[in-house]
Formats: structure tokens, sequence, C-alpha cells
């Protein structure tokens, strides 16, 4: 019987910030998720609906941005929320080609209706983490999603060769 080579991974696969964002993320979605689970939202509804309260009309692209997701994913996401009549997609009079998206009373309703939950998410969050390292994640994971450190990133990796 032939034996498997296993995969060598370099030296600093084991610390990979991808992998350990995402790892975190997940977690973090899981404990959000339950926390919001009477209220029937998960977590990247709740802040689609969120989003969406903030800035409606929201245009799919505008709202994307704003959630850093692509469109695409963003549609599927929109979908269980306009089945269920939490949001409305109207195509925009001034540009035919554009969506707007906005909440409906029921999507208003649900939003207020998990408001407690989530306040008590974040808390649970703020006591596990503290109050220092709850700030200063937020600092570091706001520094990650702007553009700045999009654009150090490309141009460090372009200077690589790739």
């Amino acid at each position: 019987m032939k034996e498997r080579t296993r995969y060598a991974r370099p030296e600093s696969e084991g610390r990979c910030h991808c992998t350990e964002l995402r790892k975190a993320s997940r977690r973090i979605s899981q404990l959000y998720d339950t926390a919001l689970a009477p209220s029937g939202l998960k977590t990247t509804q709740r802040a689609i609906l969120a989003e969406i309260g903030r800035s409606e009309p929201a245009t799919v692209g505008a709202l994307a941005d704003a959630l850093v997701m692509d469109a695409g994913g963003l549609a599927h996401t929109l979908k269980p929320l306009t089945r269920e009549k939490l949001v409305t997609i109207a195509v925009d009079p001034q540009d035919r080609r554009n969506r707007l998206i906005s909440l409906t009373r029921l999507g208003r309703s649900k939003l207020r209706e998990s408001d407690a939950l989530w306040e008590a998410a974040q808390r649970s969050f703020k006591a596990a983490l503290g109050a220092t390292g709850s700030e200063d994640l937020r600092v570091v994971m706001q520094l990650l999603v702007a553009n700045d450190f999009t654009e150090t990133f490309e141009k460090a990796l372009a200077s690589t060769g790739r």
C-alpha cells in the first residue's frame, strides 16, 4: 500500500492571519447567531437590516460596500429577507439599472425586536474580552476594512512579483 505524502506547509502557515481571522469570525458569528436566535435573525441578516435602516433607500452596490460584501453574496442574503417581507427591492426611478432596498414596517419591527438580544451579545463579547481588549480589537478591525489597508496590502503583494 502506498503511503501518502503529507503536505509540508511553510513554517509561517500555522500563523496565517487570514485563517485565524476567518476562524475568529466564524466563532463570533456562531455566538451572535445563538444570541439572536429568538428573533429568528442570523447575525448577517441583522447587520444588513441595520445598515439598510441607517442608509435607506440603499442601492445594492452601496450596501455591499458598506458591509464589505460582494454584490452577488449580498443578493443571495437578501432573498430570504425579501421573501419574509422584511425588505423591499424597487427599481431606482433615477437610474433604472439600480435597485433601491428599503426596510418594510415588518423589517423595522424585526430589527427593533432583535435590539435587546444584540445588545446582550455585545455586552457578553465585552465581558469575555474585557473593555480594553474589546475596544482595541474594534480599532484593529476598522483598520483592516479601511481602503488604506487594502491599498498598502495590494502594493506590498505587487512588490513580491505576484
